[in-house]
């Protein structure tokens, strides 16, 4: 594996502003060291173990049996019009997400306290959630394999802020999945600092929808079977535009993530 030392260039990106097209340049297994530490690693091609869960998260999480919050760029109009644009070749551009595990309080909407995914109470969605789990599970393996001190770091922060009943696997509180969602740059400030983001890409047809961090000049390939660690809460990061190839074609991120609003909550 490539050891890369990172080290900070000077950028224009803005929390809030579109990421742009660029090319990856982080294209092989990489660990990322900053300062002679280990911060993340990338892994082009999984194992067959968490190849064979991420494509079957992936197909449950494309059915119908899954709930999703969904949303498409651009207005969806009657059936009349949206046949039109089909005639004319300009399809919208379906975006979902699905959230598991512990989702965080939000007052303004009248959720004061933190409360389990939805989802896990559908029942023809326990398929997807068990891969996502056994996911989750061998990423956590593989973490411990690669970086060592990472894992041990974050399962020492988890254990002392995130009670049993909000963790989903040993490292993490939540999930969420993404089709064809292009983040613009931001930064993960809700999570657990001193943890990292697990990022697995599930990909057909299409181009684009890399993850750059500009801090560092440093955009990921992010491959159909790729698996990406870092800690998103230290840097402004973003995903370049996802562009189907073939018809249907889509970027799926299936994403492990820990966050600090569980803290104290028992």
């Amino acid at each position: 594996m490539k050891t890369l030392e990172l080290k900070a260039v000077q950028n224009n990106a803005k929390i809030g502003k579109s990421c742009s097209d660029i090319e990856p340049n982080i294209l092989e297994d990489t660990l990322f060291v900053e300062d002679g530490e280990v911060i993340g690693f990338y892994i082009r091609t999984v194992n067959d173990r968490l190849k064979g869960l991420i494509n079957i998260a992936n197909a449950e999480f494309l059915s119908d049996r899954v709930p999703k919050q969904e949303m498409s760029r651009g207005p969806q109009g009657t059936k009349a019009q949206k046949l039109e644009r089909a005639k004319n070749d300009a399809q919208l551009v379906t975006q979902y997400s699905t959230i598991l595990g512990g989702v965080p309080p939000k007052p303004h909407m009248r959720r004061p306290y933190p409360s389990i995914s939805q989802v896990h109470r559908v029942k023809t969605a326990q398929n997807f959630i068990k891969a996502m789990m056994l996911a989750c599970k061998e990423s956590e393996r593989i973490l411990a394999d690669i970086a060592p001190k990472i894992y041990i770091q974050q399962k020492n922060i988890v254990e002392k802020n995130i009670p049993k009943k909000w963790r989903f696997g040993e490292l993490f509180t939540s999930s969420i999945s993404n089709f064809n969602i292009a983040a613009k740059y931001h930064r993960d400030a809700a999570n657990l600092k001193g943890c990292v983001n697990v990022i697995l890409t599930k990909r057909y047809g299409s181009v684009g929808g890399n993850t750059s961090v500009p801090d560092y000049g440093a955009t990921v390939d992010s491959c159909d079977n790729s698996m990406l660690v870092y800690p998103a809460w230290r840097n402004v990061h973003g995903v370049t535009p996802i562009r189907p190839t073939k018809d249907g074609g889509y970027r799926n991120s299936l994403v492990f993530y820990a966050l600090q609003a569980f803290s104290g909550y028992n």
